[in-house]
């Protein structure tokens, strides 16, 4: 294993961004999204998908709405939640892995 030192993940075999896997670079581009930024977007689409749901059911609720239109916002802001939810917890858990490190 001593002969992989060294070697980025670009240029493993297999692993080249010929499929789809690039290589790390070592700075963020200038202008790039920061990661506050894409999670406030997701959290916006998550948001976006709840405000439809609702929508659906009361239109479903006031006798207007389609009843298949409904159940699928409800499962879509479900799903969306679920994974925001997830991707909540993987970083309060990166944080308090970063916290628990010793300098």
């Amino acid at each position: 294993m001593s002969g992989l030192r060294g070697i980025g993940i670009g240029e493993l075999p297999g692993l080249g961004p010929e499929e789809g896997i690039a290589a790390p670079s070592p700075h963020a581009p200038a202008g790039g999204p920061s990661f506050a930024d894409a999670l406030g977007k997701a959290v916006g689409e998550v948001e976006k998908l709840q405000v439809a749901a609702d929508d659906e059911a009361t239109k479903s609720a006031l006798g207007a709405g389609n009843l298949h239109e409904t159940a699928l916002a409800l499962e879509k802001a479900d799903v969306s939640m679920r994974v925001l939810t997830k991707v909540r917890n993987k970083v309060v858990d990166a944080y308090q892995e970063i916290m628990r490190m010793t300098v």
